[in-house]
């Protein structure tokens, strides 16, 4: 395939972005399909497809914990890595890559054998019930033997599009994607394996995504590769990897935290049903946050770049495109799920009560969607210019500190119950979303008035 590099240094930087992200959100939208298309499909078993669907729900927050320590090595990684080529420094740049894999291995046979023996009271804790557990632990038992290949593939892909090959970033994904869609129902219905065929066409899926990583970046058309002497470990690197990874980390982690939470409060005050409902949500969510999430990544690099080379004028020229093009995106999703809510619920069940059900608890959920774009811009900013407290602080506070008690005070209050759970998330949103990205205009743009390139 034809090989296309960006020039972050040159040209309009509006160009430079979306040259990124559009491959970039492309391959996060069909990242989705890994997971996705496994809802659907289990979503339709005859006769068990609730049930079903209720249980893989359940194996959410582990698949995210999974996802969150690529999110600390790869997300903190790239972005170093990019702002040490805008510095001219590839050895170091080189460095941080070989560093990364190392860690991500590493952490994904920890994850791994973790998993493996606690999986039962673990998925006991999320909140699995005797009904639900049998294909809560078939999923997750065939799930883990991937690991790695998430890893890797997740983990490194992001040293790809910080050497400006969007194209090659999204077929990473695309070649996983297409043989889920393919193996999925295969598995699924004509070899009669259920779940645990949903998850075993995943894991082949990954890792052909894994190998299709490791040979770009150890061929001829990388421009920085994985090298032995980049792969020892050296701490002092690690912890500056892991020091700008963590924000990324803390917000899967605390996704997976509230996730935990609102399987074990809706266990309580809904059933299984409502357990069902919230896998449903939070597939919708994945596919409408993607875009603004794919937006944002496939900025940071440019950020990056221009930060490391001190061109702060684009740097402001990006903040302002991410900023307009995600308000008006979510602006337009919001509206999209507020005219066909039905739609997007029957993705996944067309069991009656749980579509019925399902609606109320969508538009509580989704609304005000818009401020998701204030949170995506301010957190992705300060992830691309190295502002690893400040990342850090608001990947904690919206999650953690808003969104958990949320969840577990207000069905308490005023009878709201069920209702109670979801309207956490749209609480969350405005204020964490606000406070993110005000803080980021208050702190970052002072820095950026006068521009040293050259």
């Amino acid at each position: 395939m034809k090989v296309h590099q960006t020039d972050f240094s040159h040209g309009s930087v509006y160009k430079n972005i979306m040259e990124v992200a559009l491959p970039m959100t492309f391959a996060q939208l069909l990242n989705l399909l890994y997971n996705i298309v496994d809802r659907m499909y289990i979503g339709r078993i005859p006769g068990e497809g609730t049930v079903a669907l209720t249980g893989v729900g359940v194996c959410f927050p582990i698949i995210t914990l999974i996802t969150a320590f690529t999110y600390l090595f790869g997300n903190g990684g790239g972005p170093l890595c990019a702002m040490e080529r805008g510095r001219g420094n590839e050895e170091e740049a080189e460095r941080l890559m070989g560093n990364t894999f190392s860690m991500l291995v590493l952490t994904g046979i920890i994850l791994m054998a973790v998993g493996y023996l606690f999986h039962r009271p673990i998925l006991y804790a999320f909140g699995a019930s005797d009904t639900t557990f049998p294909y809560a632990g078939a999923y997750i038992k065939v799930y883990l033997l991937g690991t790695l290949f998430v890893m890797i593939s997740l983990g490194l892909n992001p040293f790809i599009n910080s050497q400006g090959f969007g194209n090659i970033g999204m077929f990473t994904v695309l070649i996983g994607a297409v043989m889920n869609i393919v193996l999925d129902p295969l598995f699924i219905f004509v070899f009669h394996m259920g779940v645990k065929g949903a998850a075993l066409a995943t894991i082949i899926s990954q890792g052909c995504s894994a190998l299709w990583v490791l040979r770009f970046l150890t061929g001829p058309k990388a421009v920085l590769h994985l090298k032995g002497y980049s792969l020892r470990i050296q701490w002092k690197r690690v912890l500056r990897i892991m020091s700008l990874g963590v924000s990324g980390f803390i917000m899967a982690f605390t996704n997976s935290l509230v996730q935990v939470v609102c399987n074990a409060t809706l266990q309580v005050y809904g059933g299984d049903l409502y357990v069902g409902i919230m896998t449903v949500l939070n597939s919708v969510r994945e596919i409408f946050t993607m875009p603004v999430h794919g937006l944002t990544s496939g900025a940071s690099p440019v950020m990056s770049y221009n930060y490391g080379e001190k061109a702060y004028g684009r740097v402001k020229q990006a903040i302002g495109f991410i900023t307009l093009v995600g308000v008006v995106y979510t602006l337009a999703a919001w509206g999209l799920l507020k005219l066909i809510p039905d739609f997007f619920i029957r993705l996944f069940n067309n069991e009656p009560q749980l579509v019925e059900k399902g609606r109320e608890a969508l538009h509580i959920y989704f609304f005000g969607f818009i401020f998701m774009a204030l949170q995506f811009t301010g957190q992705n900013v300060f992830v691309a210019l190295g502002k690893a407290k400040k990342a850090t602080f608001f990947s904690l506070f919206r999650k953690a500190i808003i969104v958990t008690p949320l969840t577990i005070l207000l069905p308490m209050v005023g009878g709201l119950g069920v209702d109670g759970v979801f309207w956490a998330e749209p609480i969350s949103n405005l204020v964490g979303g606000c406070a993110c990205f005000f803080t980021m205009l208050i702190t970052v743009l002072p820095e950026l008035k006068e521009d040293k390139k050259g």
